[in-house]
């Protein structure tokens, strides 16, 4: 026994040098503007925290996931999002497309993807606080082109759809982009984003998706075209309910 505890004591400690040299040698850093980190701070610095913790609490509505007051919510949506034709049945978002969370976020698009752990926090802690949580059945991320895909290195939403905690719900990639659209954000108008995407998705042969409950997984929502036409493919391939999560959501005064 006595031999069994000496050789725990001497691991700790080995752990303890070992970490103290590796903070020596290769000092924490924020992932997002590299300045030095207390161990205690995490993956970004109390400056970048902070920032980014402005653009993340604010009310927003569960349809389409705009910033608006609780006391404006009527029959689950706001008054933009009255009578629109929205195919996903609600949303759960980490915040609002800006400041900091906008740097990240098209940092993370642009090779970054070590701030996927920051992104990750993020869009997990937003499915832990949503209504919808315990009726998932898969996550799928918003798919990209085959060749945007090659040409970048990684789908960004399946990235981050690898973050997600929970107790049962696997990724799935069978919903897939079967044309090379426009990007998005080069389009101006809602209606233009519609068409750009319109029949852009189908979904594999054999796919399980009947009766399933899905919680599709994308970075950024803007006019919510793409995860429209998404959530619109997967009922029709007889999905019984379709959320979505998000990292932010853009357009607020669109």
């Amino acid at each position: 026994m006595d031999t069994v505890r000496s050789n725990n004591t001497m691991k700790k400690f080995a752990r303890f040098i070992l970490d103290g040299v590796n903070h020596l040698l290769w000092p924490a850093v924020c992932t997002n503007c590299g300045k030095s980190v207390c161990e205690s701070d995490g993956e970004l610095c109390r400056n970048c925290w902070g920032k980014l913790l402005a653009f993340t609490t604010a009310d927003y509505c569960p349809r389409c996931g705009k910033d608006v007051s609780k006391y404006a919510i009527l029959n689950g949506a706001c008054p933009d999002c009255q009578g629109k034709d929205i195919h996903f049945d609600k949303i759960a978002r980490g915040g609002s497309y800006g400041g900091s969370l906008q740097e990240i976020i098209l940092a993370f698009k642009k090779g970054r993807t070590e701030l996927n752990d920051v992104l990750g926090l993020l869009i997990d802690s937003a499915l832990q606080g949503s209504s919808f949580y315990g009726r998932i059945d898969l996550f799928i991320p918003v798919p990209l082109h085959w060749s945007r895909r090659l040409a970048r290195g990684y789908n960004q939403s399946l990235l981050l759809a690898k973050k997600l905690k929970h107790p049962s719900a696997q990724t799935c990639t069978d919903l897939v982009r079967i044309r090379r659209t426009r990007p998005q954000p080069s389009l101006t108008t809602a209606s233009g984003r519609a068409a750009n995407v319109a029949d852009a998705f189908a979904v594999r042969r054999g796919h399980g998706f009947k009766d399933r409950r899905i919680c599709l997984v994308d970075d950024v929502k803007t006019t919510g075209a793409t995860l429209n036409e998404c959530a619109k493919t997967l009922k029709q391939a007889g999905a019984a309910e379709v959320f979505a999560l998000v990292a932010a959501v853009a357009g607020q005064n669109s």
